[in-house]
């Protein structure tokens, strides 16, 4: 049975900007229906901890992994270093070492306007746009055309001892959403039945019962990096979502 008790967690709670893109604006009746399942982990053998085993730097470990799997699926795989993770921890969420009191976590909206704005470990962030959590053929397109989705989850006490994320029927105040707190993965992978994200070192499964309760917050990432080598998805409306961008104040 899992133990993930003594890991880190640090999503802070969501911030919304009126100026954030919606991904289902972009996605055409020309944009064929996705797949009954996308895996970008293949190959992949090592995730690294990213320092969320004793941080809750989980908005930068998760936008690190994001990296990995882009990266591996382009050619060779880049793994930000601790250090530079670290870093950027503490010049995006306020980290100071040696301080605990400031090791809070972040706000996974800042993360990717300071990403965007600044790039990361060399990784640049062209734009996000955010599907509704609810609508998971919109979740699954974000997976299947861009390599994944950055998403915000409402940890119930209940996934401390999981291994595979699910609902806890009748599980009292421990299943409650947030009873954990609130954490921040990736998740490049998915099925008819469940999700797989990446978290503390290693992919781990969900079900969609477990993202319907406890996922809140989801952010579709596109890369440049990634889009010039798959190319701009047939059906997706890009040149709009750059003109789009171009508008935004």
């Amino acid at each position: 049975m899992a133990d993930h008790s003594n890991m880190k967690l640090g999503r802070k709670a969501i911030k919304t900007d009126s100026r954030t893109l919606a991904l289902g604006k972009y996605l055409t009746p020309g944009l064929p229906a996705p797949p009954p399942q996308a895996d970008w982990t293949k190959g992949i053998t090592s995730w690294g901890m990213m320092l969320n085993d004793h941080l809750s730097d989980c908005t930068i470990a998760g936008a690190a992994h994001a990296i990995q799997v882009w990266t591996a699926n382009n050619g060779k795989m880049t793994t930000v270093p601790d250090a530079t993770v670290q870093s950027i921890y503490e010049k995006w969420d306020g980290y100071v070492p040696g301080h605990p009191s400031t090791d809070n976590g972040g706000v996974e909206l800042d993360v990717l306007n300071d990403w965007k704005k600044q790039g990361f470990a060399g990784s640049k962030l062209l734009a996000f746009a955010d599907p509704k959590v609810a609508n998971l053929t919109e979740v699954r397109q974000a997976i299947a055309l861009f390599g994944g989705v950055y998403i915000g989850l409402a940890l119930p006490l209940t996934a401390q001892n999981q291994d595979v994320w699910d609902v806890v029927p009748n599980g009292g105040a421990k299943a409650k959403p947030r009873s954990w707190g609130g954490h921040c993965v990736f998740v490049p992978k998915y099925d008819e039945k469940t999700f797989t994200c990446i978290t503390w070192g290693e992919p781990k499964t969900m079900t969609v019962a477990f993202w319907n309760e406890y996922c809140d917050e989801a952010h579709a990432l596109l890369s440049p990096e990634w889009i010039s080598i798959k190319g701009s998805p047939g059906g997706f409306a890009m040149a709009q979502l750059e003109a789009d961008l171009k508008a935004i104040v």
